[in-house]
């Protein structure tokens, strides 16, 4: 549906209010982003979205160092579209309509403590094939810091197991990442034990799949997700990013050098990286004002 949405509203730009291909281009871009943010971060859709997910997904730009005209084109663009859908009857409301650049709040991600990342990695029970996927797809995640897209697309060749790392290709790049030990025998577990049993097809390259023997989805994933936070009773609202995230941050807490982690992340840009040493800082200042007898 969103993808039809999308194309539906790129032909309606070119066709009938005769936009540039650059604008055309850039509108998409930025609604194409904001689409596969909703479906990371809430298994959500396009049609879904509200007011608060706008300002949310600004916030996020923000964060990640966006400047101040990428919010305001990004806005352009997500009012636009959302005008688009409305004067076809696909949504009721505008959900960015009434919203300004100038209240987008500059918004850190959410990391997970050492102890929530473990609690979190100890809820899939190794008792029966979904549990030990899971398992596997959750240690993974916290292991590489990859994204959720990244993760459901892996085949079973991106393993290597006996070297322990996995490659990853994502927009037009190619890295190696490590595995730590537990990462590595959850997947061996996995695709000794359990892979073979779930896949529908024998010529089935994806490493993980549904409980049907296909590819996993992302929307899939996010449901699993969001039953281990509750089953785990952390208050923190949990997304596939939020692992990437705290990968990230305790990478940097251990003392990993911001070049390694932006090569780890895939990040074209350092800037996108440095959010995080944004993030250790502020905790850092936290604790100072909390346990300084004199702050």
């Amino acid at each position: 549906m969103a993808r039809d949405d999308i194309a539906d509203y790129g032909a309606y730009l070119a066709e009938e209010r005769h936009a540039s291909q650059n604008t055309v281009s850039s509108y998409l871009r930025d609604v194409t982003q904001f689409s596969e943010y909703l479906a990371d971060r809430h298994g959500a859709s396009l049609r879904q979205a509200d007011a608060d997910t706008v300002q949310e997904y600004m916030g996020w730009m923000r964060g990640r160092g966006k400047s101040a005209a990428s919010v305001t084109r990004f806005l352009a663009s997500i009012k636009s579209f959302y005008t688009f859908l409305s004067s076809r009857g696909a949504v009721k409301v505008n959900p960015a309509k009434g919203i300004t650049a100038g209240r987008a709040e500059r918004k850190y991600p959410e990391i997970l403590t050492n102890k929530e990342v473990e609690l979190f990695l100890e809820q899939p029970q190794c008792v029966d094939a979904k549990g030990y996927r899971d398992h596997a797809m959750l240690e993974l995640l916290y292991a590489t810091g990859i994204r959720v897209s990244e993760l459901i697309s892996l085949d079973l060749d991106d393993l290597n197991l006996a070297a322990g790392f996995i490659r990853c290709a994502s927009r037009g790049k190619e890295r190696i990442i490590p595995l730590y030990h537990t990462a590595v025998k959850a997947l061996q577990d996995y695709v000794r034990d359990i892979r073979p049993e779930l896949i529908a097809d024998s010529a089935e390259t994806a490493l993980f799949v549904n409980m049907n023997g296909e590819r996993m989805s992302r929307q899939g994933f996010w449901k699993i997700i969001k039953h281990y936070q509750e089953k785990a009773g952390i208050e923190k609202d949990i997304t596939p990013h939020t692992l990437r995230h705290s990968f990230a941050v305790h990478l940097l807490e251990n003392g990993a050098d911001l070049r390694s982690i932006q090569e780890m992340l895939g990040h074209a840009d350092i800037s996108s990286t440095q959010i995080y040493t944004h993030v250790v800082n502020r905790q850092l200042k936290d604790v100072y004002q909390k346990a300084h007898p004199r702050a």
